[in-house]
């Protein structure tokens, strides 16, 4: 089987699609991957590689094709509007001409924020004559109105617009959350859609590694380390974590810790000084690699979203990280996020947005007994091993792109 990977972002980008590709590789699938020039967090192009121009390479048994964009910058809105324009002009120019010599069964795409970045992917499935799937990991434009980006409902009715069209020319969706299902159905009525959920590599469900280089963070050795990882955006709501970090200073064995950073970053540093929370670290952001130590080395793990009602229907990935690393999670957010940690038994829930009720939730964590803590982590872990494991989900990708394949006339 041949498959066209179709994402703005790949490796070395730490994303969810990197892991898939390899696992589709060992189990015999012919990957390759239309991408862009890998800028991303920083909004700087990675060493090796520069915005114009198209690169071939080879990564992890994938072909890897990228076409020029142009970098996302720091905190500038401009900038990233003309980053995510740039890949869906260069993927439509260039992506044809770079994979005309190639054939697929189905064409795949990882759908992130901007669901724009589809659109190269259509015209890829016309010239090719081949299904196309979308993996929906956000919501447009309710994600677009929700984190403030674009308020006018002229920009917003012209997005809707383009969300039909590119709906409208799928034929299979996956939603990584069930609580997706209704408001794809509803742009595009009709075509199937299926859930499909995140998941992580094995390594975070599995102890250290012998030898790893841990980034020196003096907090996460002593007292009750409450870590936050990922991105540090609008959508997070970090605000919540400043206010409960706040009511929190009087205990001074809670330490709040937070890798990453994202658009909200600068701000947070800033109110660590100005509020003097000598208790809310911020190191920055490491490798990938070694997030699997650096939580399981935390008492307790926090995921965050805003109060908004598209992020009450999203699942975080880091949901299905901390599961896998078997702590006790501090779940801040509504929906189908909380509704899978108190499934599970994995943790405790309180409100988006509710910082004196994340700080209680904390210190009812902290007076826990440690068995407790540790059952609630085990709970986690299982529930990963349930229904979020890595290999099983590939699995099933492969059967939807024979299935699909084999709809299309086009049997594997």
């Amino acid at each position: 089987m041949r498959v066209l990977v179709v994402s703005q972002y790949f490796w070395p980008e730490g994303f969810r699609i990197n892991d898939v590709v390899l696992t589709l590789v060992e189990k015999g699938v012919e990957v390759d991957v239309l991408t862009g020039k890998p800028n991303y967090p920083e909004g700087a192009f990675f060493k090796g590689y520069r915005g114009w121009g198209s690169q071939v390479e080879a990564w992890g048994g994938a072909t890897v094709f990228r076409v020029p964009l142009f970098p996302r910058g720091s905190r500038s809105a401009w900038r990233l509007a003309v980053n995510y324009l740039s890949f869906v002009v260069t993927g439509m120019i260039y992506g044809p001409w770079l994979l005309r010599k190639r054939q697929y069964d189905v064409i795949f795409v990882y759908g992130l924020s901007p669901i724009l970045l589809a659109i190269p992917a259509v015209v890829l499935s016309w010239i090719k004559r081949r299904r196309l799937i979308v993996w929906v990991q956000d919501l447009w434009p309710d994600s677009l109105a929700a984190t403030g980006y674009v308020r006018s409902p002229r920009v917003l009715h012209a997005v809707k617009w383009v969300v039909r069209w590119i709906y409208r020319h799928t034929d299979l969706f996956l939603v990584q959350s069930r609580a997706f299902h209704a408001p794809v159905a509803e742009l595009a009525p009709g075509k199937p859609v299926m859930y499909f959920p995140n998941s992580v590599d094995v390594a975070f469900c599995e102890p250290p590694a012998a030898g790893i280089d841990l980034p020196m963070v003096p907090a996460m050795n002593e007292g009750f380390p409450v870590v936050f990882a990922g991105n540090v955006g609008a959508g997070q709501a970090v605000e919540v974590l400043v206010n409960a970090a706040e009511l929190l200073k009087s205990y001074p064995d809670i330490q709040v810790v937070v890798f990453g950073q994202g658009s909200r970053w600068d701000w947070m540093r800033e109110q660590v000084q100005v509020r003097g929370l000598t208790n809310l670290h911020m190191p920055g952001r490491f490798p990938v690699s070694t997030m699997p130590a650096l939580m399981q080395k935390a008492s307790a793990l926090l995921v965050t979203l805003a109060d908004e009602p598209i992020f009450a229907a999203t699942v975080p990935s880091k949901v299905q990280a901390y599961m896998a690393a078997g702590r006790p999670i501090l779940a801040c957010l509504n929906g189908e996020g909380a509704r899978l940690v108190e499934e599970a038994g994995a943790g405790l829930t309180v409100p988006a947005e509710d910082a004196r009720g994340l700080a209680d939730a904390v210190l009812q964590l902290y007076r826990m007994r440690p068995e407790e803590r540790a059952e609630m982590g085990a709970n986690g872990r299982r529930y990963f091993k349930e229904h979020f494991d890595h290999e099983k989900l590939v699995e099933q990708l492969i059967v939807h792109f024979s299935t699909q394949s084999a709809e299309s006339g086009n049997p594997v």
